[in-house]
C-alpha cells in the first residue's frame, strides 16, 4: 500500500491539477486484491471512493473487476477512475462492450447476479448497499448502443481523470488502446512508481503525458547501476547521477531486509530540488535472447509496432513472446528461436509474407539478430494469433495484480496460450 506521505503527496498533486477529483464518493477503483482489501491511492480520504472494499478481494478477477464497474456505473457524478493497472481498467471496458444489457438490468433491479467467483456471502454484503436506479439504467443502455468510441466520458460526463497507478512497461499499451477508443479525451495521471513492493518514486506533474517520477531518499534505500560501463560497475547513490542516463535498480526497502537488483532500468530526466527524476525504461527480466542477443522489451515493441503499420486494418489489442527453449520438444527439431502471440482486432488471419514482416524488421533493427539468422544459428521467428479474450485469461492465471509479462517463463501460462491458437 502506500506509505502516508506518499498517498499524501499524491492528494496534494490531484487536488492541484484537478480541483473537482477530491470530492467526496467521486472516485471509482478498479483494482483486484485477492484474498485481502488493499488501499487504494487516495486512502487517508477514504470519504473519496464509491467502491466498497471487499468487491476488489474477490478471489475471481473477472467477477472483481465486474463488481467494481457496476459500483462505478451507479455513480453518474465519477470525478475520478482509478485502475491499480491500465489492463485492468481495459480488461472492466471490455467486460462492459459484452454484459452491458446484464449491468444495466441489476442497475435497474439493485441486484447482484450469481456468478463464479462471487461467493454467496460477499455477493449479499455487496447487494445490500445497492439500491434500483432505472434511470441511471437506462442511460447505461442508451449511451451503450451507441457504440463505445469515447464511452467512458459519455458514462461519466463529470469525469476529470484516468488515475492508473502502474502505467509503465508492458502497461503502456492499454494505455495508448484506451486514450485511442473508451477514454478519448480524458488525461491520465501515474501518481507512483514502485519496484521490489516498495515505493520510491511519486509522480508531482499530473498533467504531464509522459510520467516522471521524483526519487524520495527516505522510502527506501537506493542504488543505480550505470548501464552503459566498460568494467564491472559500482553502484552509485541519488547524489551521483547524470541526467540523460541509464542505470540499473538496487533496492533495500527496509532495514534489515535483503538487498536486490530489481531488474528495472531508468532513465535520469532531470532533477527537482536536487532530487532526480527518472522514467522506467525497460525490465530486463523482459529481455529476449535464445543466443546472447538481448532484445529489450520496448524495443522490441517498438518493432512489433512498425510490422503492424504494414497489416493495413489491423490493431493490436495483446501480444506476447516465448523462447523456443520453453517449448520442449514441442517446436520440432529447428535452431532456436521466438514465437509470438498475438490478439489482433481487424485481421482473422495472415499470410506467411505478413508473419515474416515481424521477423525481418527485428533484423533491420538489430544487427545482431541479423547476423545470427543469416549463420542460421537463431531460426525464423513464428507468429501465432490467439482469440480474443486470451490475454484476460492468461491475466487472470497470473493470479496476482502484476504488470503483463511479455516473455513468458512458465510452462502452465504457455500451455495457456498455446491453447487458444486460432492461426
Amino acid at each position: 500500500d502506500p506509505s502516508p506521505q506518499g498517498s499524501l503527496l499524491y492528494l496534494d498533486a490531484l487536488g492541484a491539477a484537478f480541483p473537482r477529483a477530491l470530492a467526496r464518493r467521486g472516485t471509482a477503483v478498479l483494482h483486484w486484491t485477492p484474498g485481502c482489501p488493499r488501499a487504494p491511492a487516495g486512502w487517508p480520504l477514504p470519504t473519496l471512493y464509491c467502491t466498497p472494499a471487499a468487491a476488489g478481494a474477490l478471489p475471481s478477477r473477472a467477477a472483481a473487476l465486474r463488481v467494481q464497474l457496476l459500483f462505478a456505473l451507479r455513480q453518474r457524478a465519477l470525478h475520478v477512475l482509478e485502475a491499480g493497472l491500465a489492463a485492468e481498467l481495459h480488461d472492466a471496458l471490455v467486460a462492459l462492450r459484452t454484459e452491458w444489457p446484464r449491468l444495466a438490468q441489476e442497475l435497474a433491479l439493485g441486484r447482484l447476479s450469481p456468478q463464479p467467483g462471487l461467493p454467496d456471502g460477499v455477493r449479499d454484503e455487496l447487494q445490500a448497499l445497492l439500491t434500483p436506479d432505472p434511470a441511471r439504467a437506462a442511460e447505461v443502455c442508451a449511451e451503450c448502443a451507441r457504440g463505445f468510441e469515447g464511452i467512458v466520458l459519455r458514462l461519466w460526463p463529470q469525469l476529470e481523470v484516468v488515475v492508473v497507478r502502474t502505467a509503465h512497461s508492458a502497461e503502456q499499451l492499454y494505455c495508448h488502446s484506451l486514450r485511442q477508443a473508451d477514454c478519448q479525451g480524458l488525461s491520465f495521471y501515474c501518481p507512483f512508481y514502485q519496484a521490489a513492493g516498495a515505493l520510491l518514486g511519486i509522480n508531482l506533474w499530473p498533467v504531464e503525458p509522459v510520467p516522471q517520477f521524483l526519487l524520495c531518499p527516505d522510502w527506501a534505500f537506493c542504488e543505480f547501476l550505470p548501464c552503459l560501463a566498460n568494467k564491472e560497475p559500482r553502484t552509485m547513490l541519488l547524489d551521483e547521477l547524470w541526467e540523460g542516463r541509464e542505470y540499473g535498480l538496487v533496492v533495500t526497502a527496509q532495514p534489515g531486509e535483503y538487498r536486490c537488483r530489481t531488474g528495472e532500468v531508468l532513465k535520469v530526466t532531470g532533477f527537482h530540488k536536487q532530487c532526480p527524476m527518472v522514467e522506467p525504461v525497460r525490465r530486463e527480466s523482459q529481455t529476449l535472447s535464445v543466443r546472447g542477443e538481448s532484445i529489450p522489451e520496448e524495443q522490441f515493441c517498438q518493432s512489433l509496432c512498425r510490422t503492424l503499420r504494414m497489416w493495413p486494418g489491423s490493431r493490436l489489442i495483446d501480444y506476447v513472446c516465448v523462447e523456443s527453449s520453453l517449448l520442449g520438444d514441442s517446436s520440432g527439431p529447428c535452431a532456436p528461436h521466438y514465437e509470438v502471440f498475438m490478439e489482433l482486432q481487424g485481421l482473422r488471419d495472415l499470410s506467411e509474407g505478413q508473419r515474416y514482416k515481424l521477423d525481418q524488421c527485428l533484423q533491420e533493427d538489430f544487427p545482431i539478430y541479423k547476423s545470427f539468422r543469416f549463420k542460421g544459428s537463431i531460426g525464423p521467428l513464428r507468429l501465432h494469433l490467439v482469440r480474443p479474450g486470451t490475454f484476460t485469461r492468461l491475466r487472470e492465471a497470473l493470479g496476482s495484480p502484476m504488470p503483463m509479462p511479455r516473455v513468458l517463463r512458465e510452462e502452465q501460462l504457455l500451455q495457456l496460450i498455446q491453447g487458444s491458437v486460432i492461426s
